[in-house]
């Protein structure tokens, strides 16, 4: 598999990770409540919080070496 291939596919889950951690970040940290039953915290910040960063940065990465791929 070519690596732009691997590095477009990342995106694309980057992409889905990002959106379903950022719903349930929505619904526990705007509306104070939890869409999936009982919402687990670390350190006193809400689990999906630290998903949804961590799926933005890997979003950011391969973006990046997307772009510099095809220069």
């Amino acid at each position: 598999m070519k690596k732009i291939i691997a590095l477009r596919i990342i995106l694309i889950i980057a992409i889905a990770g990002m959106l379903f951690s950022g719903y349930l970040s929505f619904w526990e940290v705007i509306a104070k409540s939890c869409p999936i039953g009982g919402c687990s915290s670390l350190l006193g910040i809400p689990v999906c919080l630290y998903g949804f960063t961590m799926y933005t940065i890997v979003f950011i990465i391969s973006l990046i070496a997307i772009c510099s791929k095809k220069k």
